[in-house]
């Protein structure tokens, strides 16, 4: 795979023959000037390389001098009065900056007796060279004209160039004085060649993918100033890709300087001023400067950043005072400049207007068990018996580097014996120097407050839900919305997708660490108990104190901590963890693998019933605990008089409650949430009792509760959770005096026969589901009032079986959705939609047997609709009344079997089709909806993506009038074969022969034997005959072969090539590539295998493609990917140009082969060069193809960017459940 990490060690580990190469005009400085400086950098043991033999017999620039620029370190350009009288002199300079633009090389240019200005405008002295060089243009004719004014046009702008760097001019420099001048000249390549590259990590796993996106910013050219962020929690890697880009990019600039450790040198006695220190001598070339206050050291590091382009590194930055002392106001910088900061705050950037935030994601599994085994082992894999020990640690470290890193260093070495014994001892106190890193965000924390609540967070809240974790927090006394952000803007815990409180698992064993600490040996005398073993005790030898103000308990989970694990349960577990972090749809295993104990969770460690041979603890263990707030207890039987309960509790959790209903000496008043789920109640309460401060309620899979409470004790209830209540016959009238309710979950209440009338008086519900309650019989007309909802879940709910008539008759938006497959009418009404509320957000039609006419012929009165599920439903197309869905954003229409073609709405953001096993045609409303929509075609869920910025605001990836970005996700739809304006699959017998003509495809009818192994879009991996693949700007197709046919003109070993394009009577009008490949393939669930990037260095253009194709070899077979794209006139002679082929593990490119494409070239010649070629391979040749080229300066062609760190970014599978 070809790797940014390669451009750096080639660059700084290739051999260099000299530390300086002199490029001057003889006739000028041979004898004087440039001799005299040539002495001096003799004598300073710089070796230099000169001509001495006067080489201008020519007008090519010799091999010889060729590589001796290509093995010097810097350039040193005399820049003299008759230099641009020498077209050699001129020819050398456009080598120079070639070579500055493709390497670390760096071009210094001296203006001796010349000012800059006359080089910049090519005035006075090289005027008249340019007058001389232009006159030569009268005596040409033809092509021959054409390219000497090409070259003339070259030369003026390396002058142009070349006069903008940061250079050394005698008048200013020394007044005059050579001597002086030279020994300043001395100085500055001195300090140039000594500066070193910084350190890091020799496995520096996965930084490529992470550095792709930077490391385009920084080469992009633009004069703007730009700032980037580096952000993400700690030990994820930040300073180590700085570190990386940094060396990548420093000789690019004339100046720069990496900051590290800005929050540690800050915190020291005059440490800001130490910083600015530092970065005014690296900026200044070792120039000690001296500052006595930072205020002094703003003005002298304005000065010294506003005159020369230069990069800045400021790492682990974490207050805004630091930022402001170092760098003070953007507009000081000199264009072109880059600031590179690296911070756990994504926050703190707001204040300066930072656009450009890269979140580091945290390492593949794949990618942290290669890391794992190379601190470990030594190698990629580790030694046989280790293995499953490994697989533990690294799923342990959770993808992070720093823990990676820590841990497979120190048990490199050790015997199995002391890895187990290792092993034990984390799963109960974390690594030390792992907790230590980490640790820097918690004590970052600004107040008592922000650090109470992380705890809190840490111990009880993880993976819950945001809205009722602020709830619940807010009754204790926290400010609960503001401090999550804290904690977000530190990196300690994020909100997903789902609207869940979740951090890293090692950030939560810090927390419960810290916790730990308060009383390492005394459990009862900690603020929190969330260790299952250490509440069990604390319980039953009652030593519990008022310092603890929560506690968990699981008796289920206690068994699994101790022997059971340790007998039974650990090759069970690694299973299932096994298969969860290779599931396709990972987000769905995210879930699974996420456990929640509280907060409407589904899934705990057992639904065990309440068991007689169990420990039974007493209430009287509680009594000391009178600052208890959250109790979260799971199959537990106590004993004693509740009158001992805790007082205080705000949260109370029972999995498994044992009594028939809750004791009226139950001391409930002060809760804010209530979950007794698979509990055994019958009857919610025994007598009555005012509940004013209850907001959740959640019974849910209590099998036996009949009844439900009479809501008017329960007057802010917000949300009631009775899912799975199989009892439950009817809901208590008073529900509509709930005027707060904003969810009403009654799913799977299979026995529930009637909603009560007054369910149309919740004006504030906004999510209601009735799914799977298949015995409802009648419901209320007053529901058609409901205008609050906006999710609604009804799926497999029956229809009664009264008359049309009736159905007709009654008001009811619900009707709708309650069609059920076993229960439908032949002739069911359309004026449904009438009756459904406008304020619709949400609606799923999922499984209702809903055929074509089944649809009105207008739907607009849903005027607030954005989500739309039609999944498997009999249609055969989409219903016509979907158009008028003005504000419709995602549509999901999978598992409809009939469905023949789909039309895609025109204003949508997405759109998942699966399993439509009939589906042949997706159509969008026309070729450039499909461009601006940036559509997007997928083999599965979890790797939908979206083509993304190139990180930077300067210019997009690709460029569209289209704001807002579209992805379309198809997956197990066999018979797709075009998606139109972006992709089209065919027979390559079949393509039409105007196509054939213009691309060359010769011999097709000897291609009918051939059968490769294809990838294709939304579905598996087939064996087809030789497909031609159309996508927009690319026409490609896969044969077998194992090299780059002859015809190819430019070839390169492996996965790059780089070249410059050659001069050419004819306008290079496209560019053939073949990629020669082998590996062995396994579906990654993003359906991403190769990705092609060109870069035109000269022009500064890139063009970025991943076929939504992919042949995949069979056995050791190695295949050939051959395809062309016209480029119009974005290259010309003289571009240097780059060729990268990027691909997934497994994969690796032998060889690529270029052949550039003119306008003058003759088809015959082309068949007649290649005739030998095409028996062997039957290559496609390079022709034409008719295709609007969008004039951007990046562009996307197809449909997608090999960018992981995008795909990453919709891994939660957006389109899983529309409802």
């Amino acid at each position: 795979m070809a790797s940014i990490r390669s451009q750096v060690a080639s660059s700084s580990t290739s051999p260099c023959s000299y530390h300086v190469f002199l490029s001057f005009r003889g006739e000028d400085t041979r004898k004087t000037f440039t001799d005299h400086l040539y002495t001096a950098l003799d004598y300073a043991g710089f070796r230099t390389f000169r001509d001495d033999d006067g080489i201008e017999r020519g007008e090519n620039i010799k091999s010889e001098l060729q590589k001796a620029i290509q093995e010097s370190r810097i350039s040193i350009v005399v820049l003299s009065k008759n230099y641009a009288s020498s077209s050699w002199c001129l020819d050398e300079l456009l080598m120079l900056l070639r070579r500055r633009s493709t390497s670390r090389h760096v071009v210094l240019p001296v203006f001796y007796d010349v000012d800059p200005s006359l080089v910049r405008n090519q005035s006075g002295c090289f005027e008249e060279a340019f007058t001389r060089h232009e006159g030569k243009v009268e005596v040409e004719s033809g092509d021959r004209r054409k390219e000497w004014m090409s070259k003339v046009e070259e030369w003026r702008a390396a002058l142009r160039e070349v006069a903008n760097l940061a250079g050394m001019n005698l008048q200013n420099r020394a007044d005059g004085h050579e001597s002086r001048f030279i020994q300043k000249i001395i100085k500055v390549v001195g300090d140039k060649l000594s500066r070193t590259i910084l350190d890091i990590t020799p496995y520096a796993i996965g930084i490529d993918s992470r550095a792709r996106k930077i490391q385009f910013w920084l080469e992009d050219g633009s004069d703007d100033v730009g700032v980037a962020a580096i952000c993400g929690m700690g030990g994820i890697g930040k300073t180590t890709l700085a570190k990386f880009l940094y060396n990548l990019n420093f000789s690019r600039f004339e100046g720069s300087s990496f900051l590290a450790n800005v929050r540690e040198t800050s915190k020291q006695q005059d440490g800001l001023l130490r910083l600015q220190r530092q970065l005014l001598s690296e900026i200044l070339n070792g120039r000690k400067e001296k500052i006595y206050n930072v205020d002094e050291g703003i003005v002298k590091i304005k000065e010294a950043l506003s005159f020369k382009r230069v990069l800045v590194v400021l790492d682990d930055v974490d207050k805004l005072d630091q930022l402001d002392a170092v760098l003070g106001m953007r507009d000081w910088l000199f264009p072109g400049s880059k600031i590179i900061i690296t911070t756990r705050r994504e926050r703190l950037l707001r204040a300066h207007e930072v656009c450009n935030v890269h979140m580091i994601e945290k390492l593949k599994y794949d990618e942290s068990f290669e890391l794992f085994s190379l601190h470990a082992f030594g190698r990629s894999h580790p030694i046989d018996e280790y293995v499953d020990y490994s697989k533990w640690v690294v799923r342990h470290c959770g993808g992070l580097p720093l823990a990676i890193k820590v841990l497979g260093s120190s048990l490199s070495g050790k015997s199995l014996e002391l890895w187990k014994s290792q092993l034990e001892k984390l799963k109960v106190i974390p690594d030390s120097e792992i907790l230590d890193k980490l640790k820097i965000s918690y004590d970052s924390l600004q107040d008592d407050h922000d650090k109470s609540l992380f705890l809190h967070l840490a111990c009880f809240f993880g993976g819950s839900d945001k809205d009722c974790t602020i709830t619940i927090l807010d009754h204790c006394d926290f400010h609960t919305a503001i401090g999550i952000q804290n904690l977000m803007d530190r990196s300690l815990v994020t909100v997903d997708e789902f609207n869940k409180v979740v951090m890293h698992h090692l950030l939560q064993e810090m927390g419960r660490e810290i916790v730990r600490q308060e009383s390492p040996k005394e459990p009862g005398e900690r603020s929190r108990l969330c260790n299952h073993e250490d509440s069990f005790n604390v319980l039953r030898q009652k030593t519990g104190t008022r310092k603890i103000e929560g506690l968990i308990l699981d008796m289920s989970l206690l068994k699994e901590d101790t022997s059971a694990q340790r007998m039974f349960g650990v090759n069970r577990k690694r299973s299932l963890d096994e298969f969860l972090e290779n599931s396709l749809l990972s987000n769905v295993g995210n879930l699974l693998k996420r456990y929640r104990f509280g907060i409407f969770s589904r899934s705990f460690a057992g639904i065990a019933p309440a068991d007689s041979n169990q420990i039974a603890l007493e209430t009287d263990a509680f009594s000391k605990m009178h600052n208890l707030k959250f109790l979260q207890l799971g199959h537990v039987q106590i004993s004693g008089s509740y009158q001992n309960f805790p007082k205080e509790l705000r949260w109370l959790v029972w999995h498994g409650f044992p009594f028939e209903s809750i004791p009226s000496y139950f001391t409930l008043e002060t809760l804010v949430a209530l979950e007794m789920p698979h509990s055994r109640l019958k009857n919610f309460l025994e007598g009555t009792m005012f509940l004013e401060l209850l907001k959740i309620l959640n019974l849910s899979h209590s099998h036996n509760l009949a009844k439900t409470p009479d809501f008017i004790v329960l007057p802010n209830l917000e949300r009631l959770v009775l899912e799975d209540c199989t009892r439950l016959v009817e809901i208590h009238e008073s529900v509509g005096l709930l005027e707060r309710l904003v969810l009403l979950n009654l799913k799977d209440c299979s026995n529930l026969r009637k909603l009560p009338r007054s369910i149309g008086m919740l004006k504030s519900l906004g999510t209601l589901d009735i799914s799977g309650c298949l015995n409802l019989q009648n419901s209320p007309s007053e529901m058609g009032n409901m205008d609050s909802v906006a999710v609604l879940r009804a799926e497999d709910v029956a229809v009664t079986t009264q008359s049309p008539s009736k159905i007709q008759n009654v008001k009811a938006w619900y009707l709708f959705i309650w069609l059920s497959p076993l229960k439908l009418k032949k002739n069911i009404e359309t004026s449904w939609a009438a009756s459904l509320p406008r304020s619709l957000v949400k609606l799923s039609l999922e499984r209702c047997n809903l055929s074509d006419n089944a649809f009105p012929t207008d739907l607009s009165s849903l005027s607030s609709l954005q989500k739309l599920d039609l999944s498997y439903n009999p249609i055969t197309s989409l219903p016509d009344c979907v158009k008028g869905l003005t504000r419709l954003e995602l549509l999901q229409v999978s598992g409809c079997d009939r469905l023949r073609s789909l039309v895609v709405p025109q204003k949508l953001s997405g759109c998942l089709v699966m399993f439509c096993r009939s589906l042949e045609n997706v159509t969008f409303p026309s070729p450039a909806f499909a461009k601006k929509s940036l559509v997007e075609k997928h083999r599965s869920l979890n790797k939908a993506t979206f083509v993304s910025p190139a990180f930077t605001s300067d210019y997009d990836l690709i460029r569209f009038d289209r704001a807002e970005p579209f992805f379309f996700v198809i997956f197990g739809s066999d018979n797709v074969v075009e998606v139109s304006g972006t992709f089209k699959l065919e027979p390559i017998g079949n393509v039409d022969k105007e196509i054939i003509n213009n691309l060359g495809l010769f011999h097709v009818g000897s291609m009918g034997n051939l059968k490769v192994m294809l990838a294709i879009p939304s579905s598996s991996v087939q064996k087809l005959s030789i497909q031609g693949c159309h996508e927009e700007h690319v026409f490609y197709t896969y044969l077998p072969g194992s090299r780059v046919p002859g015809w190819f003109n430019l070839t390169s070993k492996g996965s790059s090539l780089s070249f410059t394009a050659p001069h050419h009577n004819g306008r290079i009008q496209g560019l053939s590539l073949c990629t020669v490949y082998n590996g062995d393939y396994t579906f990654n669930g993003f359906g991403i295998y190769l990705n092609i990037v060109f870069s035109n260095a000269t022009k500064r253009l890139i063009w970025s493609h991943s076929p939504l194709s992919t042949g995949i070899p069979e056995g050791d077979e190695e295949m050939i990917w051959l395809s062309y794209w016209k480029f119009e006139n974005q290259v010309e002679a003289g571009d240097e140009m780059n060729i990268s082929v990027f691909t997934v593990e497994g994969f690796q490119v032998k060889e690529v082969g270029v052949h550039l494409v003119y306008n003058t070239e003759n088809a015959e010649k082309i068949i007649e060069e290649v005739s030998g070629e095409i028996e062997r391979y039957g290559v496609v040749v390079p022709g034409r193809q008719s295709s609007d080229q969008e004039n951007t300066q990046v562009f996307a062609l197809g449909s997608r960017c090999f960018d992981f760190d995008v795909i990453k970014t919709l891994q939660c599978g957006r389109l899983i459940n529309l409802a």
